[in-house]
């Protein structure tokens, strides 16, 4: 999902920002260097200093769900994400079976293409500011 993401951005915002991918895991990270980020960097630590001068923060719902993905969003993830000054952008998909009221089902690749216009409206906006 992340390398999808990474790969969506650079299609959509081009090489002007730089696009930093969170890893959970080695292969994760790995994934998304491949898909063109910028940097990557892997496990809590790393991303909760990464995200600390974060403007968006594009991801799953996973990514606030302690626990989720097979237990690699750690609760220090979790918090870091939430007290980030991030604008966060989340696709309503996970394995918890968390429904968000008002986020109809939709396509992985339709969540995707929305997911990145909104990113790419929220970039226009910061700087035009």
């Amino acid at each position: 999902m992340g390398s999808r993401l990474v790969a969506g951005l650079i299609l959509h915002l081009g090489h002007a920002y730089d696009i930093i991918g969170l890893g959970t895991n080695v292969v994760a990270a790995e994934a998304m260097k491949q898909a063109g980020a910028t940097r990557v960097v892997v496990g809590a630590q790393a991303i909760a200093s990464a995200i600390s001068t974060a403007d968006v923060i594009l991801g799953t719902l996973n990514v606030v769900l302690p626990g989720a993905m097979l237990g690699e969003i750690t609760p220090e993830i979790v918090t870091a994400i939430l007290w980030s000054g991030a604008k966060k952008v989340l696709l309503p998909v996970n394995r918890f079976q968390v429904e968000v009221v008002g986020a109809e089902e939709q396509k992985l690749d339709r969540l995707i293409t929305s997911s990145l216009r909104r990113v790419r409206s929220l970039v226009a906006v910061a700087d035009s500011v």
